[in-house]
């Protein structure tokens, strides 16, 4: 028997001895992707060039895709899982889109060998691919010292895709412009959330299209009025106030029934400051939250619903919910979801809803844990 020999790379050990043979292997480092939550979702209009300027509110929920990489060889993808076949070619998959896009940026960038478990739908509107991207990119910064305030890692993300930026460090976020412009993070109460995908895809290109903005043309949407922006001279110190908010009712035909909060309370303080204080103040914070995320909506719901009206059905059934304080499409479709004041309550709900909707992909949490 060979004596036993242990490697180092980059003052790590990567080698282990076992019984006298010598394995000398790389670390392998593994990360959650999160499904991505629009909470809301604003239009502001469309650029000339025909790309679509938004607002949302983004928050993360706690299960997602997972994402291993393996350091060293050349740059590889293995995608498996129980949503593997909604993945699309892998050469055209935004991990190794992502992971080129870096590597174009940083010369001699240690790449290596990824391995995708791909648990969300595809076509969901939970971002998905984008999540995946940026585990990608903090895998890759993780092996080459490099931090996520990086601006090359920033700029990768960016360059991949618009909604990859706001998923690098998995905080709630307001993002602006395209995805690129990203607030300062945000701090939410907790709240338990319930997710549904009725099994269709929903490519994002014909729902913005349905929704009929032309290039140059802003936004405006049924039932305008202006409100305070909330929190905006934290979040956005030079947003313009007041900005158009748009009502949750007036949806006309095949309009949905939309979860109300209950009673009223103050806007919410989204700043980066916001403290939890005790149960109390806690309550206090969720019930500001969700009357503010229930003035607020997403403008691609009844675009989404004339595509594919089993959307609605999904709301619908969200909003029977014992529990549920308000219902909501995220990004583009098809997923929905619905929020509680609690992961115990939501995940009651996922149980009853499971069981009367079997074909409907059902998952429930906490949000933002």
């Amino acid at each position: 028997m060979g004596k036993a020999k242990r490697a180092h790379r980059g003052g790590r050990l990567v080698g282990t001895a076992r019984r006298g043979r010598a394995l000398t292997h790389p670390t392998t480092e593994s990360t959650l992707a999160p499904a991505k939550i629009n909470l809301t979702l604003r239009i502001i209009g469309r650029r000339a060039d025909g790309f679509h300027e938004l607002e949302s509110l983004v928050a993360f929920a706690p299960f997602g895709d997972g994402l291993t990489l393996r350091p060293g060889g050349p740059l590889d993808l293995k995608v498996s899982g129980p949503m593997a076949g909604g993945a699309g070619p892998l050469a055209d998959n935004l991990v190794l889109r992502a992971a080129r896009a870096l590597a174009e940026r940083i010369e001699g960038l240690r790449l290596g060998r990824f391995a995708l478990l791909k648990r969300l739908p595809s076509g969901a509107g939970l971002g998905g691919g984008s999540a995946d991207a940026a585990a990608a990119l903090r895998l890759i910064a993780r092996i080459n010292g490099l931090g996520l305030d990086d601006g090359r890692v920033h700029e990768a993300a960016c360059a991949t895709g618009a909604d990859i930026a706001v998923c690098l460090d998995r905080r709630p976020r307001v993002m602006r412009g395209i995805g690129e412009a990203l607030s300062a993070p945000v701090t939410l109460p907790e709240l338990g959330i319930l997710i549904v995908h009725p099994g269709i895809a929903m490519p994002t290109g014909p729902v913005f299209k349905a929704l009929g903005v032309a290039p140059g043309e802003r936004y405006t949407g049924p039932s305008p009025i202006l409100s305070e922006r909330v929190g905006a001279d934290r979040l956005w110190p030079d947003a313009p106030s007041p900005s158009p908010r748009l009502r949750g009712e007036g949806r006309g035909e095949g309009a949905y029934p939309q979860a109300q909060t209950r009673g009223s309370a103050p806007s919410p303080d989204l700043s980066s400051q916001a403290g939890r204080g005790d149960a109390r103040g806690e309550a206090s914070e969720r019930e500001a939250l969700l009357a503010w995320l229930a003035s607020e909506r997403n403008d691609l719901e009844s675009a989404a619903i004339s595509i594919a009206p089993q959307v609605a059905d999904v709301l619908r059934a969200l909003v029977g919910l014992a529990g549920c304080r308000l219902a909501r499409m995220s990004g583009s479709g098809s997923a929905c979801f619905g929020l509680f004041e609690s992961a115990r309550a939501a995940a009651a709900a996922a149980k009853q809803l499971a069981a009367a909707h079997p074909s409907w992909w059902v998952r429930g949490g906490l949000l933002g844990s």
